[in-house]
């Protein structure tokens, strides 16, 4: 009886998987919007990659591999069976390349097929909210195919489509935290106005401090281990340059005539903006090809001289897996999520990312007769979010995460080295000037037109 209860149970579960609506008859999915729904399981694809190229990257992996009898090439062999695999492309920075590879292309092909759906009316709606079976299908065929593509100028390429990529998608990391930030402040600030003011307004004022506290203690850190006397120019310049820019959109945002063309502007989205720009300045100087100038978390940790942890004329083997990428990794697990499930009141915010306001909340809770709640589709009407500037954004995040598992180091295919270059560091720290002056744009804007609704 239970095998056949479980029989039954998969069965109302497979429109969820090959069906042509977004579970909307599907009694395995939780009550939520189908928009919802759709953005996060397009999500877990992303993770799901993420996933697999974190493992193919763990130090120690192709000797694990090596072991397995008759599966790598130069391996453990069995008599009569020839090992085919070459366990140098299935692990380290070429599976990362690979895999990241096929993403992009998974995304980039429904963000081709997605261009100008309007509502959930349209027939390619019905494959962006269903057939989840046969989409993964998809994207494991085009990561098999991947492997295949042959060594050649392949990760030289595709190192420079993952910077365009990564710089464009850290500015909508930035954008996405703005929009965080003014609805973080939005929500705790319509609390305080409607009881128990002191409780929220001291909650503001303490998450506002301990940002600030954070980027400062960075600053320090920054000069004390990332400049030299008589060295290190770029990096002071960076420091003091980022410094700057954060006071200014600080003082910029509680100006009285910014504070009434805007009044949920304020400090805290200030806060959060500032201790972001001062990761990415630490991102970018670790990128920095001088070792002098950028020592190793092992180094700092063990006092050990950076020219005797990493001579800087040794091209060899580099540390893939540090602090920094890390931290970049949190952060983009958050933006990620955040991007999936945001339903925003900023008008700019939702301009630049493609999503109505207010539509993500619409639509009623949908109970069938046997008293399980459905998904609803609340798209009928018009799309809540733009469907093919979702998955270019999902593109992007592939190539920012095949950056940061391989610490946006460059192949070298003359060597067969990870080395890291100059172009990496500058565009981590231009991608923070724009981002600033987004935001800062996004303070002014209604002052300097103020007969534009930017509300």
């Amino acid at each position: 009886m239970g095998a056949c209860m479980a029989l039954c149970s998969l069965a109302s579960c497979a429109s969820c998987l090959c069906g042509s609506a977004p579970c909307l008859l599907c009694g395995c999915c939780p009550s939520s919007n189908n928009s919802t729904v759709t953005r996060l399981v397009f999500s877990f694809f992303l993770l799901l990659g993420t996933l697999v190229s974190v493992i193919m990257i763990l130090p120690g992996m192709e000797t694990q591999l090596r072991k397995i009898p008759g599966f790598c090439q130069g391996g453990t062999t069995i008599p009569g069976i020839e090992n085919h695999v070459n366990c140098d492309v299935v692990v380290g920075y070429k599976s990362v390349y690979r895999m990241c590879f096929a993403m992009a292309c998974f995304f980039f092909l429904f963000s081709a097929i997605m261009i100008r759906v309007k509502s959930s009316k349209d027939p390619r709606a019905t494959i962006q909210n269903g057939f989840w079976f046969f989409k993964f299908l998809i994207l494991v065929g085009i990561t098999v195919g991947a492997f295949f593509i042959p060594d050649g100028m392949f990760h030289d390429v595709w190192f420079y489509f993952g910077i365009v990529g990564s710089f464009m998608f850290i500015l909508i990391q930035l954008i996405l935290l703005i929009d965080f930030a003014h609805s973080w402040n939005e929500v705790w600030v319509r609390n305080a106005e409607e009881g128990n003011s002191k409780c929220w307004f001291s909650g503001l004022l303490s998450f506002t401090v301990l940002h600030y506290a954070l980027a400062f203690a960075a600053v320090v850190l920054f000069y004390l281990y990332y400049t030299k006397p008589d060295n290190c120019t770029e990096h002071k310049f960076f420091i003091s340059f980022n410094l700057i820019l954060c006071v200014i959109i600080s003082v910029v945002s509680v100006l009285p005539k910014v504070q009434d063309a805007s009044p949920q502007s304020g400090l805290l989205q200030s806060s959060i903006i500032t201790l972001y720009t001062m990761y990415v300045t630490w991102s970018a100087m670790t990128n920095n090809p001088n070792r002098e100038c950028n020592p190793s978390l092992l180094s700092l940790v063990s006092n050990i001289s950076t020219t005797e942890a990493m001579p800087t004329s040794s091209p060899g083997m580099v540390q893939l897996w540090d602090a920094q990428g890390i931290v970049g990794l949190v952060i983009f697990l958050f933006c990620t999520f955040y991007a999936s499930i945001r339903s925003s009141s900023n008008a700019q915010v939702n301009r630049l990312m493609q999503t109505e306001e207010g539509k993500g909340t619409v639509g009623g809770e949908e109970v069938g007769e046997d008293g399980v709640r459905r998904v609803v589709d609340n798209e009928e009407d018009g799309v809540t979010y733009n469907y093919s500037f979702f998955h270019f954004h999902l593109l992007l995040a592939s190539l920012y995460i095949m950056m940061t598992l391989t610490n946006w180091y460059k192949p070298d295919i003359t060597t067969q080295a990870m080395q890291s270059t100059i172009p990496a560091v500058w565009v981590k720290i231009s991608s923070s000037w724009m981002g600033l002056g987004f935001y800062l744009w996004t303070l002014v804007a209604p002052v300097i037109l103020p007969n534009r609704d930017f509300s």
